[in-house]
């Protein structure tokens, strides 16, 4: 079969010709229909091996972690799922065994260094074998070019406001910095699950304009140096009670901290590299009585929620769909940020 493959460190991914899998008991494989394209699959094509490596990671293997498909093939042992049925997976790998796992918090999983997409065989291709039949939801009649980003940077962005969605009330104003992949999807849970005011923050007015029309109550350009002063100036001073950073460079981690108010929260969820510069004097800088917290993944009960938000019409899954051999300009478009939605290449009507 055909699968779109990173052969070592360092290099570009190329197409390749690869052995069907053949599903273990507890397994599954799908017939793949679409993947979604993440900026980790960029990110991934410069790290070297000795990063990499010791985290289990074996080269070469398939790129692809947002994967919508049918079941092709059922291992022993495998009841709950059916030959033909449509399904999504949730990306994170997970042993279901380890203290995290056993608490609900997969994504937090002690034996998880790699996964489907990352440093193991993905979906980018005609056939993805899942390990954990577990990690496997039930489409429920949605289309799966726009159900596969949601196994990923829409649970991803559910985790976030299932973090925060306790402590909002219909005082409350929530800033989303980046109104990308994730961070639309934030937006438009934050309206369906919270009664907060949301504010989107992007540099694209594009982006923007998306987010008007998906929920968000403000808009406005930025990080930049009026950031902080349009946010409190949206809040009577006090600034945000909570922010959602889907970016994560230096100036969104400094802006987005400064802009929580006492007792409020920021979540770090991109991940560009950033950090908070000031040596010595971090501590000052944190929201006072606030939460500070970062996270990857989520868990097989996000994916859940967020699935039935979509079934019941509540969410939009904004993509743009390519055919397998236009994955090169689909990659380009999403490494210069001028995607509308999230990327997503259809193998069934390619």
């Amino acid at each position: 079969m055909r699968a779109f493959r990173i052969m070592a460190p360092l290099t570009a991914p190329i197409w390749d010709e690869v052995p069907e899998p053949t599903p273990g008991p507890g397994e599954v494989v799908l017939r793949v229909s679409a993947v979604g394209l993440c900026r980790s699959d960029l990110d991934m094509q410069e790290m070297a091996a000795a990063t990499v490596e010791p985290a289990g990671w074996k080269f070469p293997f398939t790129l692809g972690h947002e994967i919508a498909g049918e079941v092709a093939v059922l291992g022993e042992g495998v009841d709950h799922l059916s030959v033909g049925e449509p399904v999504v997976v949730l990306p994170a790998s997970s042993c279901g065994q380890c203290w995290y796992c056993l608490r609900g918090a997969p994504n937090n999983c002690s034996n998880a260094g790699s996964g489907r997409g990352f440093g193991e065989d993905g979906g980018l291709a005609d056939f993805v074998l899942v390990k954990n039949a577990r990690d496997i939801v039930p489409l429920g009649g949605l289309d799966p070019i726009h159900a596969a980003p949601l196994g990923d940077a829409g649970s991803t962005a559910y985790h976030g406001v299932d973090r925060i969605r306790g402590s909002l009330t219909p005082e409350s104003t929530v800033v989303v910095f980046g109104a990308g992949g994730l961070g639309s999807f934030a937006i438009q849970f934050l309206r369906a699950v919270s009664p907060a005011f949301v504010v989107s923050v992007d540099m694209s007015t594009e982006k923007l304009a998306l987010a008007r029309e998906l929920g968000a109550h403000e808009t406005f350009v930025g990080v930049n140096d009026s950031t902080l002063d349009r946010i409190l100036g949206l809040t009577d001073g006090r600034g945000a009670d909570a922010l959602l950073d889907f970016v994560g460079i230096d100036q969104t981690i400094a802006a987005g901290i400064a802009a929580v108010r006492p007792g409020g929260k920021y979540g770090l969820v991109g991940a560009g590299g950033g950090r908070l510069a000031t040596p010595g004097e971090w501590f000052h800088l944190l929201p006072r009585d606030g939460e500070v917290f970062t996270y990857q993944g989520s868990t097989v009960s996000n994916l859940e929620s967020v699935m039935a938000l979509a079934r019941r019409g509540m969410i939009q899954s904004p993509v743009e769909v390519f055919s397998p051999d236009e994955i090169e300009t689909a990659y380009g478009k999403l490494r210069d940020g001028s995607l509308r939605g999230r990327a997503v290449i259809d193998f069934v009507r390619s």
